[in-house]
């Protein structure tokens, strides 16, 4: 038996390469096998740290006796879902027809075209609560192919047809004003967990972008928000020790989390908790709940040469077991003896974006330098490693070396929308340039492929304005299984949504009304349905509450030698600059005079003859490009901030 896994990019892969089943990694090598052996595909599904994932490993697919079954009756496939996101969200779509518990690990049946016709997730070694023992799965699979043929292909079609009308509808509805979007905040408001926080019963999930909309909205919105970041956050879901948050809760509140800890959800937290710290009524606990996050970051997953691991595992060794959730129930002391959980060391492209962008924010807004430094050392990483010089990019790599999976969407929408975050938060305008060329390459990749509407629910055609640059996944493609359009969100943005939130940026800075009209056409998409169902439309649902909202600009200049001018050297400037980060305004940029410059040279209009006055910091505030008059104190800002 060949060991197809054993130079696996992925961890996950190479932890399966010992096992007897016969695994190939996704492609076509694979199903080509299938047709001509004339056997299913069981297509296993998973990540590294995902604990039942794990636990399937060791009960089943250990297993010699199971192994000859696959090895007899069907060709296997392990794919990592982190590196094969479209591949995931396929089969997620598919399965979501046999089952409603929908999760990792993924285990499906499909005939040798790919497509499905049964599906589940995990299957326990006996059968128990309902649930068939995975060898009684794989008989009754067996079984049915051999003598029911035509009832499989029958339902094969039928869930792939599914499958190409995509899993959501898309729309082309006007966008939602305020009054729209306060009906989606009390949606919310009746779905919250009053005692615990979080929104209805366990398993309970922080839905990160959920908060973010709602940090975003005001009003209500925020205060909810706050509600339920206070709550997650001094809840068992957060790690009071190394400062990040768990990936979810088995029980309502909050209590037996499941112990993974995801870069996307520390990421987005911290982007919320930042936002929810300007103003001027910060809820004191931010600070602390930020400065974790931010700790587990930098100290717990940024990778030597810069840069973000995928996750944490829930699982580590002790006494000699492997033990779920043991070190995270110690305290500092008890950990000080142990080895950590294993890092998944996978760099992956668009969940380092949303690692950079959040670290950033959260650095401008609580003047944290070192939160900005790392943000920096990820975002130089990636753009000497992961972008090609053809300008796409890399879904990931480990070690310097990159996987041969293809970048999604998400992949550009959310390092663009990282990048110019940080440019907002170093003034350093060639992480704009960088974040506009990302956009550019998205709009252009849709612009040219043929085909690129979808259907809306009427029957109408909707134009969508993004695609990945090089297109989806061929394997997929190739069986019209495509899924790289998929505006549905769930614990962070869609690509779609990714792209429209840093084109949105890129307008606020004078790219261009071009910028704009990209961000509300792929808000549209979702517009007529996001408002109606917004725990899982968070990310839409935030990026339309900054369009319905008055476009708010601020710009600080400072002189490129703070310390010459006398009148700054008492700190006049320093105060002008705190009072600036922790303002509320759509984006915030201190930058010096030759920053400035810089960035109105880049075609960024907003800084456009910005410039310090009588040698002061000067502090610049436009509502939609039409500026007040510059001043040069904490206290004017603070007036003009007041004044609205």
């Amino acid at each position: 038996m060949a060991n197809r896994l054993a130079d696996a990019l992925s961890p996950y892969l190479r932890a399966h390469a010992d096992n007897p089943v016969d695994w190939y990694p996704w492609g076509e090598d694979a199903f080509d096998e299938a047709r001509r052996r004339d056997v299913p595909v069981m297509v296993s599904i998973g990540y590294a740290t995902c604990h039942w994932c794990h636990v399937m490993a060791r009960e089943s697919f250990s297993d010699p006796a199971i192994a000859e079954i696959l090895g007899e009756h069907f060709v296997t496939i392990k794919v990592d879902r982190e590196e094969h996101p479209e591949v995931d969200a396929s089969y997620l779509a598919a399965a979501s027809a046999f089952t409603r518990q929908l999760g990792w690990p993924l285990t499906v049946f499909t005939r040798p075209d790919g497509r499905t016709f049964y599906a589940g997730t995990y299957f326990p070694p006996r059968a128990q609560q309902g649930i068939p023992s995975f060898r009684d799965v794989l008989d009754a699979v067996g079984e049915a192919w051999r003598e029911r043929r035509d009832d499989l292909d029958r339902t094969a079609e039928a869930v792939g047809e599914a499958i190409a009308a995509a899993s959501v509808a898309r729309t082309d509805a006007e966008l939602p004003g305020r009054a729209a979007l306060e009906d989606a905040v009390r949606l919310l408001v009746a779905d919250e967990d009053v005692v615990h926080g979080g929104f209805g019963s366990a398993p309970k999930f922080p839905v990160a972008p959920v908060l973010g909309f709602l940090a975003s909205v005001g009003g209500d919105g925020r205060e909810l928000a706050t509600r339920t970041l206070r709550k997650m956050g001094a809840s068992p879901l957060r790690d009071p020790v190394e400062g990040g948050f768990f990936r979810y809760a088995t029980r309502a509140d909050w209590s037996e989390p499941h112990y993974e800890r995801m870069l996307t959800d520390n990421a987005l937290l911290l982007e919320v908790a930042a936002e929810l710290a300007t103003g001027d009524d910060r809820p004191a606990f931010l600070d602390a709940l930020a400065s974790g996050v931010v700790s587990f970051l930098t100290e717990r997953m940024e990778l030597p040469g810069g840069g973000f691991a995928a996750a944490q595992d829930s699982e580590s060794v002790i006494d000699g077991r492997r033990d779920e959730g043991g070190y995270y129930r110690r305290d500092a002391a008890g950990r000080a003896d142990l080895e950590p959980p294993a890092l998944d060391a996978k760099l992956l492209t668009g969940w380092n974006g949303l690692a950079i962008g959040a670290l950033a924010r959260a650095g401008q807004v609580f003047g944290d330098a070192d939160a900005i430094a790392s943000a920096r050392r990820a975002a130089d990483r990636l753009l000497a490693e992961h972008v090609r010089a053809d300008g796409t990019l890399v879904r990931a790599s480990l070690d310097g070396r990159a996987s041969s999976a293809p970048a999604t969407l998400e992949d550009t929408g959310m390092l663009a929308g990282g990048l110019v975050r940080l440019a907002l938060a170093t003034g350093e305008a060639r992480y704009a340039i960088a974040s506009r060329e990302l956009v550019d390459a998205a709009a252009a990749a849709a612009a040219a492929a043929p085909g690129r509407t979808g259907s809306t629910d009427d029957g109408n055609s909707v134009h969508l304005p993004f695609a990945a640059p090089g297109g989806g996944d061929p394997v997929l493609a190739a069986r019209g299984l495509g899924f790289a359009d998929d505006p549905a969100e769930g614990a962070a943005p869609s690509g779609l949504t990714a792209c429209a939130d840093a084109a949105w940026r890129l307008a606020a800075l004078g790219a261009g009304d071009r910028y704009r009209e990209l961000a509300e056409a792929a808000a549209r998409v979702v517009a007529g349905i996001a408002p109606t169902r917004p725990i899982a439309f968070g990310g839409a649902l935030g990026l339309m509450s900054w369009l319905a909202a008055p476009l708010v600009q601020l710009v600080v200049v400072a002189p490129d030698d703070p310390t010459a001018p006398p009148a700054d050297r008492d700190g006049p400037a320093t105060e002008l600059i705190e009072e600036a980060r922790r303002a509320e305004a759509s984006v915030t940029a201190v930058v010096t005079e030759t920053q400035a410059a810089a960035f109105a040279d880049a075609g960024f209009e907003l800084f456009a003859g910005r410039t310090t006055r009588d040698g002061r910091a000067t502090a610049y505030r436009c509502r939609s490009f039409v500026c007040a008059l510059p001043v040069t104190s904490a206290a004017e800002l603070r007036s003009l901030s007041s004044a609205g």
